[in-house]
């Protein structure tokens, strides 16, 4: 068994374990692996080793790795998207977890008509209040819901977050309960489902998992350190 396949082991059972203390069974919990800077070839033997879902950051990346790997997988934008670039990444994720604005999510839903697309989105709270952090705040979302819920073409999933960053994982704690509890809000407010929260990476998803994470995004936990990105 390679490195990798070892690792995703590991972590596939950390998440278990995870979701067995929040009182949940393990499949309520999916791994998305993260493949932002590593090669296809690396992305492969995850793929060899039974993942099927992955996430990239860059559309320019997401779009050269595609051609390179299995067409039996799956694949998530988790990264910032620029308007300019819904049209080209929009035939190839089955999900974009970092809609960030009305703005951006109007232009989704116009393209995915032009294209005869249902993108399922996650709306993404910037839950840190973060000046380099892009996503709605919490007053937003709650105010602009109704018109987010007339964008006829996206399937809203849930939210996703990233909180500031702090070595002590304990710390992402409230930040993960605080957007559970939004969610809760928003179906309240909404009177629809939002079934899904995109929560925790590689060192503080089992906090995530505990506080309802449904999806956790994990790279380097499973590749190991980050490659050095190449220039975009």
């Amino acid at each position: 068994m390679s490195t990798i396949a070892e690792n995703l082991e590991t972590v596939r059972q950390r998440v278990a374990a995870a979701a067995g203390r929040s009182g949940r069974k393990p499949g309520d919990v999916e791994l998305l692996v993260v493949s932002k800077t590593f090669p296809a070839e690396v992305v492969r033997e995850a793929a060899d080793a039974g993942q099927t879902l992955f996430g990239e950051n860059k559309v320019q990346e997401l779009l050269a790795k595609i051609p390179l790997l299995p067409s039996s997988l799956r694949w998530h934008l988790i990264g910032h998207l620029q308007s300019n670039k819904v049209r080209k990444v929009l035939p190839f994720v089955e999900a974009i977890h970092s809609v960030t604005s009305l703005d951006l999510a109007k232009d989704i839903n116009r393209i995915a008509g032009e294209l005869g697309l249902f993108p399922k989105v996650y709306l993404e709270i910037n839950v840190g209040a973060e000046a380099s952090k892009f996503g709605f705040d919490a007053k937003s979302v709650c105010g602009q819901l109704e018109e987010l819920y007339k964008l006829d073409r996206l399937f809203i999933q849930g939210l996703m977050c990233i909180p500031p960053f702090a070595p002590e994982v304990e710390k992402s704690r409230p930040y993960f309960a605080g957007l559970r509890e939004l969610r809760d809000k928003l179906e309240k407010l909404g009177g629809a489902p939002l079934p899904k929260l995109s929560m925790g990476m590689s060192h503080d998803f089992e906090i995530a998992v505990e506080e309802g994470a449904t999806i956790v995004r994990v790279g380097s936990a499973i590749f190991g350190s980050r490659a050095v990105p190449q220039p975009q």
